[in-house]
């Protein structure tokens, strides 16, 4: 049985259904909206596993679906050496947002990530310790900053409302997703020129880890067949 692991509720679910229907996979939650359980049509030996997106890079990590849709920012920021666990097979063109570092409108010399640099530094020996940047993805932002060269920073968890941290003295800089940027000029935040870190959507994830026997490898053909992807077919394991 081939298993694909869809987000369980919100945009996300709703728009990973239609994006399957209209490619003749019908995907319904079945139940109440809390019992997390669904059905596919149109694919035989397919079976619908609805998780949190969050779950999803962890249960195809684990090898316990085959298939898994979510966010590419969620699968880089929880899998370290993501793809060797994990093989993208399509964008599904929704769930767009950006990751990036923002820092307050008034610091007007601070445009790039080398005047982040200069001043996490300046930070440091004014105040005796470290800038702080409130984010919830350590992976992404210390990867990325490392590449940069910023040195003199250190990252503080923020699991919500990431943007008023600087507003409550928590933080002096964020890394956060946005999509419209409206959330981060209403508290008085701007992106630095070259602060993007990554650039998210859902995708269409397969399962390097996952057992790949004879009949999930049938299904998988017909699936990418069914939605008219022209992906070979990855390397798989059996």
């Amino acid at each position: 049985m081939l298993k694909i692991g869809v987000p369980s509720k919100g945009r996300l679910m709703e728009k990973t259904f239609d994006w399957f229907g209209t490619r003749g996979v019908t995907m319904r939650q079945t139940g109440a909206d809390r019992e997390y359980s669904g059905t596919i049509e149109g694919i035989e030996g397919a079976e619908l596993v609805l998780l949190s997106a969050g779950e999803i890079p962890r249960e195809l990590s684990a090898g316990r679906i085959h298939l898994g849709v979510t966010g590419s920012d969620l699968v880089r920021e929880k899998l370290a050496d993501w793809d060797r666990q994990v093989v993208e097979l399509a964008p599904l063109g929704f769930g767009h947002a950006d990751l990036i570092i923002a820092v307050p409108t008034g610091w007007a010399d601070v445009e790039t990530l080398d005047d982040l640099d200069a001043v996490a530094a300046q930070f440091r020996r004014d105040h005796g310790h470290r800038l702080r940047i409130a984010t919830k993805y350590h992976r992404l932002v210390r990867d990325f900053l490392t590449a940069q060269g910023v040195a003199d920073y250190q990252l503080v968890d923020s699991q919500g409302a990431t943007e008023g941290t600087v507003k409550n003295l928590t933080a002096e800089a964020v890394a956060d997703i946005t999509s419209s940027g409206e959330t981060l000029r209403a508290n008085h935040l701007k992106i630095l020129s070259d602060g993007l870190i990554h650039s998210s959507q859902a995708m269409l994830f397969a399962s390097l880890r996952a057992e790949w026997d004879a009949a999930a490898r049938t299904t998988l053909a017909a699936l990418l067949a069914r939605i008219g992807l022209d992906t070979a077919l990855p390397e798989l394991s059996g």
